[in-house]
């Protein structure tokens, strides 16, 4: 049959067609592209099918951890343990789709067994979990610090993996993406010029079937011994699983990507704490040189590689602190100051055990000699830093200038998980140039404020007074909000201490002072503003200084939660957090049993 349209009609049966097919694609917009199952039992299955980047999981800290699989193509591609919200929202974790765009891809959790809430689609999880293009990482916390590094969200701790290259200095560190406690321990990665202003990647190194990515060292391989390429950037870390095991990646785009090597892991042991290797290269040898924490020892291999490895000798036993584990080492060399004699330091983080409880830094000082490291004062032992919060100490290597720059996790594991933020955890120490000195015959590490840090220098405030009882600064600097600079140069006329007090309008404190009858220096956080989270929080931590010297330099980092102390130069360190609920905005200055002169009080805003 012959079926005529007129000129009108076939009009109108175009623009029907035309709705009918522009109208589909809002169609599938429509679909729901999150569709959670409920599977009994706290067993729930989140199918997705969306082209937007993060899934914004909601997580309530409180909550214990539950296992999230990530199924794509009956595969699982990732997996992490968050501590899922029941109850409450306190913030997002983003997990990222990016890379399976058009793909279906299934989440698999359980949240709980016998509670009847949380074995419901009615935790807040269920509810609140979204899909998003972006993640919100404005920052949320008071406390967050205006010039130390902090990753923009997440929990942080030890930094890893730090070496320099073509004029960037790379920092990775121990991360937690899915929470602000730990887990799920990955190496999360920033990069600077300048050691001061950090621009975050993405993780670099995530946990595969090996296990988790534990703590580590990064070289670069410029003659290409690794076979990766000349001028590679070779990562060497520890993965844990049952057992702690050494791996190595690479990275051929100076580091934004890493690949891991095809036949790891490299090293294995039969302890049960094998750990933190830090590599490098040693020219008198022509090896690759690999310290590693064993228990209570450090363990020294060779390799001509980075894949091949030869036990040397071990370290340890009888020497220095033994109150806990021994992680993350360094060694290195470091010129004597007054002198042209250098020497070799290897620094040992141990936990716990520390001069005040918890987690700490020391170090012995000897000689090395591409097989064996020997201590020159086998029954002394020395801290690097007196503070309750400065541990995981480890140094860039190739460093410009040959400078050895070290910097630190600023916190302690007595409480790390329990300090009052929770968009992140953790921020690091400001950068320290390291170098040695000698008094009374034995030879001691400085640490001084990497001259980098001049730069956040912002106006400045300058004062110069005699203190005999007590002297107030009320406005230490105009538009204070807590991160400032002081350099302090005083002369003893007599006094017995030589305080000074930061403090602000609540009453809350941080006491510092030398003692000069038992020549030592204090400082006092048990005021400081919110310390009862944490019954190993309040402390007084102190350290010895030379005798006899009546001139005295001190030099305060302040930032909005923490105060770092130097002493001449360096000579002594001191780390502390604080968390006040306003910042010390005055200072007090007070003697004792005599007076004293501020030749010097600069002040100095730091912006960031």
């Amino acid at each position: 049959m012959n079926v005529l349209f007129s000129f009108k009609q076939l009009r109108t049966l175009l623009a029907m067609l035309a709705m009918m097919i522009f109208s589909f694609p809002d169609a599938v917009a429509d679909a729901p592209s999150l569709i959670i199952k409920d599977l009994g039992e706290g067993h729930c299955l989140v199918q997705i099918n969306t082209n937007q980047r993060y899934l914004l999981l909601p997580v309530e800290e409180v909550m214990p951890d539950v296992r999230v699989s990530m199924i794509v193509n009956n595969k699982e591609v990732k997996a992490a343990d968050v501590r899922l919200a029941v109850n409450r929202v306190d913030y997002f974790v983003p997990l990222d789709l990016s890379g399976y765009t058009g793909k279906n891809v299934l989440l698999k959790f359980k949240l709980g067994s016998n509670d009847p809430v949380r074995g419901k689609l009615s935790a807040v999880c269920c509810k609140e979990m979204k899909l998003a293009d972006t993640f919100d990482t404005g920052n949320r916390e008071k406390f967050r610090p205006t010039y130390h590094f902090s990753p923009l969200y997440g929990w942080m701790n030890d930094p890893n993996g730090m070496v320099y290259k073509d004029g960037e200095y790379h920092l990775f560190y121990q991360y937690n993406p899915y929470g602000s406690k730990w887990g799920n321990m990955s190496w999360g990665h920033a990069i600077s010029k300048d050691l001061v202003n950090w621009q975050h990647l993405p993780v670099a190194i995530a946990p595969d079937a090996l296990g988790t990515i534990f703590s580590g060292s990064a070289v670069v391989d410029t003659d290409n011994t690794a076979g990766f390429g000349a001028g590679a950037i070779i990562a060497i870390y520890t993965q844990n699983s049952d057992r702690q095991v050494q791996s190595i990646a690479y990275s051929t785009d100076n580091g934004r990507t890493f690949t891991c090597y095809e036949n790891n892991p490299v090293l294995t042991s039969d302890a049960r704490d094998f750990r933190d290797p830090k590599v490098f290269w040693h020219k008198e040898t022509r090896r690759w040189i690999m310290i590693l924490a064993v228990g209570q020892e450090m363990q020294i291999f060779s390799s001509p590689n980075l894949k091949d490895w030869t036990y040397e000798s071990s370290f340890g036993e009888g020497q220095g602190a033994h109150g806990g584990v021994w992680e993350c080492p360094d060694l290195f060399e470091l010129p004597v100051e007054g002198t042209n004699e250098k020497k070799w330091v290897l620094l040992c983080n141990l936990n716990p055990g520390g001069p005040f409880g918890g987690s700490a830094t020391q170090y012995f000082v000897g000689t090395f000699n591409g097989k064996e490291f020997v201590n020159e004062s086998p029954s002394k032992t020395k801290w690097m830093d007196w503070g309750k919060d400065h541990y995981a100490t480890v140094t860039w290597s190739d460093a410009p200038d040959n400078r050895r720059i070290a910097i630190a996790w600023m916190s302690n594991w007595q409480y790390a998980n329990d300090v009052p933020t929770s968009q992140y955890r953790s921020p690091n120490s400001v950068p320290r140039d390291l170098g040695l000195f000698t008094v009374g015959g034995e030879t001691y590490l400085q640490s001084a404020p990497s001259p980098e840090l001049q730069k956040l220098r912002d106006i400045s405030k300058k004062r110069s007074f005699r203190v005999n009882g007590t002297r107030t600064v009320k406005e230490m600097i105009p538009v204070n909000e807590g991160a400032y600079e002081i350099e302090l140069s005083i002369k003893n006329l007599h006094a017995d201490v030589i305080g000074f007090r930061l403090y602000n309008d609540k009453g809350e404190e941080v006491d510092m002072q030398y003692d000069m009858k038992e020549n030592r220096f204090s400082m006092d956080r048990r005021k400081s503003g919110d310390v009862g989270f944490n019954e190993n929080f309040p402390a007084l931590t102190w350290t010895a200084v030379e005798s006899g010297k009546n001139e005295l330099k001190l030099h305060l980092f302040v930032d909005k939660s923490s105060v770092e102390a130097f002493g001449d130069g360096g000579r002594f360190a001191m780390t502390n957090q604080v968390f006040p609920s306003e910042p010390y905005n005055h200072i007090d200055f007070y003697s004792k049993g005599g007076a004293y002169k501020v030749d010097s009080f600069i002040v100095y805003r730091l912006k960031q």
